[in-house]
C-alpha cells in the first residue's frame, strides 16, 4: 500500500470542510431555528454577544438582558419556544412549502395550546396563592392564640380553663409552643410525683439494666412477686418497641436524639409501677409527651395519664372493664351511625378489632402526628369520652366506604387508616357525633353498664374467651 503524505491528508480535510460549509450556507436560516437555537455560520469563532444580538434582532426582542424582576412571569404571559419553532417557522428549503390551509390549521392549533397552557398556569398560580393565604391566616391565628394562652389563660388557669372561650381555643388546637404546659395542667399530678422520685426510679432502672447486661442474678426485694423473667421480658420489649416508635421521624431509634430519653421514661415507669410493667403501645404515648415536655415533666404526665381509669383498664388488660367500655361505645355507635352499626353486626366485626390499638396509643400510631396531637388536646379537656367520640367520628367520615366492605377489608382499613387525613375533615366529622343516648351522657351509660357485667358480656362479646 502506498504511504499517504501528511500534506495530502491536510489538503483532503480542508476540501471536505469547505464542501460542508458551502452546504450550510445554502440552507434557509429559518428552517434551522428549532427550539430557538441559531445554527453556527461559516465563522465559527464569532463573538457570542454578537450572535445573541443577531438572534434578538430577528426575534424582535430587545438586546438588553432582562433584570431579575423581568424574569418573573407576570400575568402568566409566556410562549413555549418549542411550540413556536415547530409550528410557526417555515419548512427547510429542501421541503415543499406548507399549503395555506395547513399553515392556518397549525396556527389555530398553536393558539389553542397556548390558551390551554395559560389556563393551567393560571389555575396552578391561584392554587398556590390560596395555599399561601391559608398558611398566612393559620400563622396569624396561631400567633394570636399563643398570646391568649400565655397572657390570659395560663396565668388564670383555675378560673379560665373551662370557660367557653378557652374550650373553643382547645378545639381549634393548642399552639405547639404552649401545648406541653397546657397538657401538664390538664392531666394534673394526682400521684404527687416529683422530679426526685423520677430520678430514683431512673436510677433503679439503670441498675437493673446493668444487672441484666452483666448476667447478674441479684433480685430486687421491692419487686417481690414479679419474676426476673418478667422484668427481663419488659426490658426486651421496651428495646423492641422503641425501634418501632415513629420510625419515619428517626429520632427515637438507636442513635437518635430522643432514644435515651424515651428509654429512660419507660424504664423508670416499670420501676414505678412493677405491677403494670411495660405494655406495647406505651412507647408512643411517652414519645408524644417527650416531644412536648422536658424529661421529668413528661414522666410525671405519662404516669398520671396511664393512671386514668380507661388507660389503666386497657394497660392492665382488665377484660371485664374493657368489655364495659366496648359496650358503652356500641351504645353511642348505634345511636349515631345505625346503618354502619348494623353492617358491622352483620359481619361480626366487634369493637376490639380496631379500638384496642386506637386506645392503647391514644391515636398517635394510627393518625398523622399533628392530627393525633390535636386529638390529645381535646382529650386532655374532655377526658376518655373524647377517645370514643373520635372513634365514632372516624367511622362516620368513612361510613360510605365501610358499608361496602366485608369483614376482612373493614378490619384492614381501620387498622391502617389513610396517612393523609385532613385534620379539619376529621374534626368536622367528630363535631357531628352526639355523646348522649336517651338523655344519658357517656359517664352515666358507662356507670350503668358497670353495674351489670352480664349485660356487658351479652352486648359486646368481643373479648370473651
Amino acid at each position: 500500500a502506498m504511504a499517504v503524505s501528511p500534506a495530502l491528508l491536510f489538503v483532503d480535510r480542508n476540501l471536505l470542510a469547505r464542501k460542508q460549509n458551502a452546504r450550510l450556507d445554502r440552507q434557509n436560516d429559518l428552517g434551522w431555528k428549532l427550539f430557538g437555537k441559531v445554527p453556527l455560520r461559516e465563522n465559527a469563532q464569532k463573538d457570542s454577544k454578537k450572535i445573541q444580538k443577531e438572534y434578538e434582532d430577528k426575534a424582535g426582542r430587545p438586546s438588553k438582558p432582562p433584570s431579575p424582576k423581568q424574569n418573573v412571569r407576570k400575568n402568566l404571559d409566556f410562549e413555549p419556544l418549542s411550540t413556536t419553532a415547530l409550528i410557526l417557522e417555515d419548512r427547510p428549503a429542501n421541503l415543499p412549502a406548507k399549503p395555506a390551509e395547513e399553515a392556518q390549521k397549525h396556527r389555530q392549533q398553536y393558539e389553542e395550546m397556548v390558551v390551554q397552557a395559560k389556563k393551567r398556569e393560571l389555575k396552578e398560580a391561584q392554587r398556590r396563592r390560596r395555599q399561601l393565604e391559608e398558611r398566612c391566616r393559620l400563622e396569624e391565628s396561631i400567633g394570636n392564640a399563643v398570646l391568649t394562652w400565655n397572657n390570659e389563660v395560663l396565668p388564670n388557669w383555675e378560673t379560665m380553663w373551662c370557660s367557653r372561650k378557652v374550650r373553643d381555643l382547645w378545639w381549634q388546637g393548642i399552639p405547639p409552643s404552649v401545648r406541653g404546659k397546657v397538657w401538664s395542667l390538664a392531666i394534673g399530678n394526682e400521684l404527687n410525683i416529683t422530679h426526685e422520685l423520677f430520678d430514683i426510679c431512673l436510677a433503679r432502672a439503670k441498675e437493673r439494666w446493668r444487672s441484666f447486661s452483666t448476667g447478674g442474678s441479684e433480685a430486687e426485694n421491692e419487686d417481690a412477686g414479679f419474676s426476673a423473667a418478667d422484668r427481663e421480658a419488659s426490658l426486651e420489649l421496651i428495646k423492641l418497641d422503641i425501634s418501632r416508635t415513629f420510625p419515619n421521624l428517626c429520632i427515637f431509634q438507636q442513635g437518635g436524639p430522643y432514644h435515651d430519653t424515651l428509654h429512660s421514661i419507660l424504664g423508670a415507669y416499670t420501676c414505678y409501677r412493677p405491677d403494670v410493667g411495660y405494655v406495647q403501645g406505651m412507647s408512643f404515648i411517652a414519645a408524644v409527651l417527650i416531644l412536648n415536655l422536658d424529661t421529668a415533666d413528661a414522666f410525671i404526665a405519662f404516669s398520671n395519664l396511664l393512671n386514668k381509669p380507661c388507660q389503666m383498664a386497657f394497660f392492665r388488660v382488665d377484660h371485664g372493664l374493657m368489655l364495659t367500655y366496648f359496650a358503652a361505645f356500641e351504645v353511642f355507635f348505634e345511636e349515631n351511625l345505625p346503618k354502619l352499626f348494623a353492617h358491622f353486626k352483620k359481619n361480626n366485626l366487634t369493637p376490639d378489632i380496631y379500638l384496642i390499638d386506637w386506645i392503647f396509643t391514644l391515636y398517635s400510631k394510627s393518625l398523622p402526628l399533628d392530627l393525633a396531637c390535636r386529638i390529645w388536646d381535646v382529650f386532655c379537656r374532655d377526658g376518655e369520652e373524647f377517645l370514643f367520640r373520635t372513634a365514632l367520628g372516624i367511622l362516620k367520615l368513612f361510613e360510605d366506604i365501610l358499608t361496602k366492605m366485608d369483614f376482612i377489608h373493614i378490619a384492614q382499613f381501620l387498622t391502617r387508616l389513610p396517612e393523609d387525613l385532613p385534620a379539619e375533615e376529621v374534626f368536622a366529622s367528630i363535631a357531628t357525633i352526639q355523646m348522649q343516648s336517651r338523655n344519658k351522657k357517656w359517664a352515666q351509660v358507662l356507670t350503668a353498664l358497670q353495674k351489670d357485667s352480664r349485660d356487658v358480656e351479652k352486648g359486646s362479646p368481643s373479648l370473651r374467651h
